[in-house]
């Protein structure tokens, strides 16, 4: 966590050294007699103003503006990733778990293409590849005399492809339209495996499963545009519904199938994604 606090902050530092604003808008001053002067900017020949224009629906006023960030009528093609991993070995936690020598990781690449329907407002397709692996090399639990026991020898891997579509939606922090935030919601459909080794009875045992899935997820985030066309991107995924199917064999013996769905509210270190876009 410390050196993602870090990457961020690195990157932010490299935006501000940067020229003022991304060149994707041409900005023009139009002074309108006995009247304060209002920026406008130029969109597809259209004259627009900088500050989108929003219903109140009864909010108090705050004096905070969403301003233009990314216009209409463009392009955007980009890719996110994530990586996440975890190594113990020799742990032992207050005298009841003794010799834990764990290592996993999971990581995650997502290209995606979007089209901007209307000023900071997006659509598209993103495709994601997700994989993960865990091994226990041991693992020995003590409770008292009576209640002890010992694992060893498991490993999991997990793979899934998968489609979304999303709707993204921006605010513009800055007239220089280089700092915003954004709102995504997506929703996929996608398909994987997974495989569950380990030992029963001394005997070894190889579950393997065949997954399909489905989830509706909703992922804010933050984008800094480092040079005219370029931006970084960095979002976490704190919400999401799922709906998963699973299918099992062990050792070839077909053991059943199962259906499963939920939601959840939580921040998730392996769902922080990482990611730079281009907007022609």
């Amino acid at each position: 966590m410390k050196r993602t606090l870090q990457l961020i902050i690195f990157v932010l530092a490299i935006a501000v050294s940067l020229p003022a604003g991304a060149q994707i808008i041409q900005r023009k001053k139009l002074v309108e007699l006995n009247m304060d002067s209002i920026e406008h900017v130029v969109v597809a020949g259209d004259t627009v103003p900088i500050i989108m224009p929003e219903k109140n629906y009864g909010r108090f006023d705050r004096g905070l503006f969403n301003y233009m960030f990314i216009p209409k009528g463009k392009w955007g093609f980009g890719i996110t990733a994530s990586y996440g991993e975890l190594q113990s070995e020799d742990i032992q936690v207050l005298s009841v778990i003794k010799d834990l020598d764990f290592k996993g990781k999971m990581y995650s690449i997502k290209p995606y293409i979007s089209y901007f329907y209307k000023s900071n407002m997006a659509v598209g397709l993103k495709f994601d590849y997700t994989r993960g692996i865990a091994d226990l090399g041991r693992l020995a639990v003590d409770f008292d005399d009576d209640l002890d026991f010992t694992l060893r020898d498991v490993s999991y891997y997990q793979q899934s492809f998968s489609v979304a579509a999303f709707h993204r939606a921006y605010v513009g922090l800055d007239q220089g339209g280089r700092f915003g935030i954004f709102n995504e919601t997506d929703l996929s459909f996608g398909s994987g495996s997974s495989r569950f080794k380990r030992l029963y009875n001394g005997e070894p045992k190889d579950t393997r499963t065949i997954i399909t899935k489905g989830s509706l997820n909703f992922s804010p985030g933050v984008c800094v545009f480092l040079q005219d066309y370029l931006s970084f991107n960095v979002s976490f995924g704190v919400f999401g519904i799922h709906w998963r199917k699973e299918s099992q064999t062990t050792d070839g013996y077909d053991e059943g199938s199962r259906v499963t769905s939920g939601a959840n509210f939580r921040f998730n270190i392996f769902n922080i994604n990482f990611g730079m876009m281009v907007v022609i």
